[in-house]
């Protein structure tokens, strides 16, 4: 092999090489930022209630970054930013009755997982599109079925096409942005 042959051949070889570490950099980096933090307790709820988990993580991400002792300015608690009164709805409606809870509960990772994934779960289903379910999860059910009556935000009345809540726009945005994310890192399979 002579000299320029050499000097391709090992400056090729360092390209691949400099490839390869830029892959492993980039992928740590990016599984860095999207942890897959309380994986035990969100596989098992997911699983439980039909939700997909890349989404069940990607909400997760955008309401709290993983913060079990996060605490909105509107009084939405834990991992998944419950507030109270949708917690206590949420234990009515699977147990029949809400009980002794308390909002401390929802500093409980399991809890809040729990209970997050199961609102998430119900928005699914009574909407049946999930950028309107993730606009309900965000601005409320009543905010939504009121979008979905007027022409302005619904052609179809079925799905929210028009978001007119700019947090709420921004905030489904996120969340779809972070659920790619997870399913590219995680899980192309659910897709």
């Amino acid at each position: 092999m002579n000299k320029t042959a050499r000097a391709i051949f090992f400056a090729l070889l360092a390209l691949v090489v400099l490839a390869g570490v830029f892959y492993f950099i980039t992928d740590r980096v990016a599984r860095s930022m999207y942890p897959l933090s309380y994986a035990e307790m969100v596989t098992r709820y997911a699983e439980e209630y039909g939700v997909k988990p890349a989404l069940a993580y990607a909400v997760i991400k955008v309401e709290s970054d993983f913060k079990a002792d996060a605490v909105s300015p509107r009084g939405a608690l834990g991992l998944m930013q419950l507030t109270p009164d949708t917690y206590r709805w949420a234990v009515w409606r699977q147990k029949g009755s809400a009980g002794e809870v308390s909002d401390e509960d929802l500093f409980d990772p399991d809890i809040n997982i729990r209970y997050g994934i199961y609102v998430l779960s119900l928005h699914l289903s009574e909407f049946g599109d999930t950028d309107t379910a993730l606009c309900a999860y965000n601005a409320g059910r009543g905010a939504v079925n009121a979008w979905l009556s007027d022409e302005r935000y619904s052609s179809d009345g079925l799905t929210v096409t028009n978001i007119p809540y700019p947090e709420t726009k921004n905030y489904v945005k996120k969340v779809n942005n972070a659920k790619r994310a997870y399913e590219k890192l995680y899980f192309q399979k659910e897709n």
